[in-house]
């Protein structure tokens, strides 16, 4: 028996979104495969960050693609669902017992409890760990072969919820090396088994016949990442591709109707401001900004209509936020236009952006616009994420313009906003350090009814807007486009699922 203690942030609040609807098709047309045998080809738009480890932003990847799985999963209604674990009892308020179904991994291993305590001690033990692992301790036990019980610190009565997160898949034993990289090749539980990673351009996936779940209806899955989005929206017209994630809205209307499926998402654009260092330390400048900026600007010229104008950091795909919305309140007064240039004479404001999703370097174009008429003096910096990711976390930039799926990492908006605008954020790009967020965070991740934990969020929504360390802009609408001979693809507004057992070419 052995025993993992870990930190875990943000529990994670019940929310049901629409999701997992499948895009139904009448064949022929643009985008139609041959000579593929019946394989499915998938065009991604981020590459990978640390060659698919669960512990980074690739972890989404390995869920999209049907590739490993955690102890549940996320439903169609946002609520826990089995998974590795087939069910689980609560023996107190912080004691939960997960009984594993029979499982193998692809490397043929057994899935254990032993195996699954492995996974969770390698998570806890990363360098980086997970964005949703803070501030919750857990103690995992094997009790016996397909038995665990996981035991908080402190009650956390959505658990199970917070086990989805694709950042805590369970891997075999061979995915973790001794260096502290680990690697999904292989390793995973999911109907379709990694055989091949070539760097960041490509990957190929086959089925994995032993999978519990049943046996995909497609041989495997031929991977190729195409940061362009125009790239992309390329590839599925010429018939390169069958599936392109993250069309870009100038795109989407040049795509065959019959192709282009529109999705509600839970992805908020906003401008981030580094509160930690650099011009935007002090409030009367983030004001200034705030007063500046104007995304209501963007949803036509940018996102062709793609898009809701921002009304905080949770849009229309998460219901229950407007009606739980909290007035904010204490604000900074903002720097007049003169007052803005007198306190940044001879600085520049360094604006990122990145290029993974279209419309942001667009975006960034009409905000540097919007910021020097306020009085600042920017420049732009726009390159492919993955390499500026590192120099955003280390606050180089005064300000980012940033497409966030708010409920990505658990399913939970308290998880969100615990790892972006905590004091002890791991994903704190804003560099926040505010104890009133800090203490309505955490209010929201300790309370366990659902509506009064929805109503605690909302209050912690307010207590971030207040500090103007994130400027919403714009609530999503993703396009993906499908070729017309494609059926069952998950249509997810959390952007956790694509593909599954029962996608397939017709």
């Amino acid at each position: 028996m052995r025993a993992t203690s870990r930190g875990l942030i943000a529990a994670l609040a019940l929310t049901p979104l629409l999701t997992g609807c499948f895009a139904q098709s009448d064949g022929g047309g643009e985008g139609t495969a041959e000579g593929t045998g019946g394989r499915l080809r998938v065009a991604l738009a981020v590459p990978p960050v640390q060659a698919l480890s669960p512990y980074s932003n690739d972890a989404t990847v390995l869920s999209k693609l049907s590739v490993a799985e955690g102890l549940t999963a996320l439903s169609k209604e946002g609520t826990a669902a089995p998974a590795l674990a087939r069910s689980w009892t609560q023996k107190n308020p912080t004691t939960w017992t997960f009984e594993l179904r029979k499982a193998t991994f692809q490397d043929g291993t057994a899935v254990t409890a032993e195996s699954v305590v492995n996974a969770l001690d390698h998570a806890n033990s990363a360098a980086t760990k997970p964005r949703v692992l803070s501030d919750v301790t857990l103690t995992a036990k094997a009790d016996d072969a397909d038995t665990v019980t996981l035991t908080t610190k402190a009650a956390d009565p959505v658990l199970p919820l917070r086990l989805a997160s694709p950042a805590l898949a369970i891997l075999s034993a061979k995915a973790y090396a001794e260096d502290g990289t680990v690697s999904p090749v292989g390793t995973g539980t999911g109907t379709f088994r990694i055989t091949r990673l070539t760097g960041k351009t490509k990957a190929t996936l086959d089925r994995y016949d032993g999978y519990w779940g049943g046996k995909a209806k497609a041989p495997g899955i031929d991977v190729t990442w195409i940061a362009d989005g125009t790239a992309r929206a390329n590839a599925l017209r010429g018939g390169d591709v069958d599936i392109a994630e993250w069309i870009p809205t100038a795109q989407a209307k040049l795509l065959a109707a019959d192709t282009r499926h529109e999705v509600p998402s839970v992805r908020t654009d906003s401008l981030i401001l580094n509160t930690g260092g650099g011009l935007f330390t002090d409030p009367a400048l983030r004001a200034a900004a705030r007063e500046s900026v104007n995304g209501s600007a963007l949803v036509d010229s940018v996102f062709g209509g793609y898009a809701d104008p921002a009304q905080g950091l949770f849009g229309p795909a998460v219901p229950w936020a407007a009606e739980d919305r909290v007035p904010v309140t204490g604000r900074a007064k903002a720097a007049t236009a003169a007052e803005v240039k007198a306190k940044t004479k001879g600085r520049t404001l360094r604006l990122a952006s990145y290029t993974n999703r279209a419309e942001l370097p667009e975006a960034a174009t009409v905000l540097q616009q919007q910021l020097e008429k306020a009085g600042f003096t920017v420049k732009q910096d726009v390159r492919e994420y993955t390499q500026m990711e590192a120099d955003l976390l280390a606050g180089k930039y005064d300000a980012l313009v940033f497409s966030r799926v708010t409920l990505l990492d658990t399913g939970d908006a308290v998880a969100y906003l615990a790892s972006d605008f905590m004091s002890d954020g791991v994903y704190n790009i804003a560099g926040l350090k505010d104890p009133a967020v800090d203490k309505a965070v955490k209010a929201a991740a300790e309370e366990g009814g659902t509506q009064e934990r929805r109503k605690k969020i909302m209050q912690a929504e307010a207590a971030i807007l207040r500090t103007d360390a994130v400027l919403p802009l714009v609530h999503e609408q993703a396009v993906q486009g499908i070729a017309t001979d494609v059926e069952g693809v998950l249509l997810d507004p959390r952007e956790r699922s694509l593909v599954d057992v029962d996608t397939h070419l017709k």
